[in-house]
């Protein structure tokens, strides 16, 4: 069943996406080389705790860090550790936060130092793909034609979409109905509605689309073992089309 949020609510959802878009940018300008994943997952729980927030991944389904933290060739569910930054690799970074019962999420990935033109172009074109998907979150569109939206931006510039990971609703609870794929069939799908409350988030790959679950049993890595990039937004369905409620301060999009 899919929720439609009240005016009021979305502002309660905003309150929360603030802080996951304020610790995303806090964390975007501390990566560097040298940095491990656990620097950043530290900084993060410091972070959110100051703003009165708690992480809404640690914990949970047995999640062990208070963010995701992807590098290069993995997709999502990264777990900080001990691994170190160097120059030239990419990483996808995922927040979320529980604040006053309700949920914000958004993901980014971001070079570190100077990357490979092939990086750079995959960077480029999967935040391009998230808002080509954002651009079709309107009342009366159908929720696939998000989804292909994402596809055939990404596959038109060589690349592939992640089949296993979708987006999702959220608001009471960190995923709720519907779920979004990142590939689908446009005009298809259930008709979007004002008061939707949606994370929209492509994965998109260099390779191929398959992916791998490591012995951990949360780290998803591509199986060719090419980078993979990660971009979401949470995303309310207004009136008059989206608003985007984890929206960076500084200029991106």
């Amino acid at each position: 069943m899919i929720t439609l949020r009240s005016r009021a609510e979305a502002e309660k959802i905003e309150a929360a996406c603030r802080i996951v878009a304020d610790t995303l940018e806090y964390l975007g300008a501390n990566i560097k080389q040298g940095v491990t994943t656990k620097d950043l997952d530290d900084m993060a729980a410091r972070y959110i705790k100051e703003r009165g927030a708690v992480s809404a991944f640690k914990g949970y389904m047995g999640f062990p860090a208070n963010i995701c933290t992807s590098v290069n060739e993995t997709v999502v569910h990264g777990i900080p550790g001990k691994l170190v930054l160097k120059e030239g690799d990419i990483i996808g970074l995922d927040v979320g936060v529980k604040l006053n019962g309700y949920f914000g999420d958004a993901a980014m990935s971001f070079p570190v130092g100077r990357v490979s033109e092939e990086a750079e172009k995959l960077l480029r074109v999967a935040e391009e793909s998230l808002y080509k998907g954002i651009e079709n979150a309107r009342p009366e569109k159908r929720l696939y034609d998000i989804s292909s939206a994402v596809q055939e931006h990404a596959e038109s510039n060589g690349f592939s979409v992640v089949r296993e990971f979708v987006g999702h609703g959220i608001g009471t609870k960190m995923h709720e109905d519907p779920q979004i794929p990142n590939f689908g069939v446009p005009g298809t799908g259930v008709r979007l509605k004002a008061g939707m409350v949606l994370a929209i988030e492509p994965m998109v790959n260099a390779g191929r689309y398959g992916i791998k679950i490591l012995d951990d049993g949360w780290t998803a890595v591509t199986t060719d073992r090419k980078l993979s990039a990660h971009f979401e937004h949470t995303v309310y369905i207004g009136e008059n089309g989206p608003e985007i409620l984890t929206k960076w301060r500084k200029k991106r999009q």
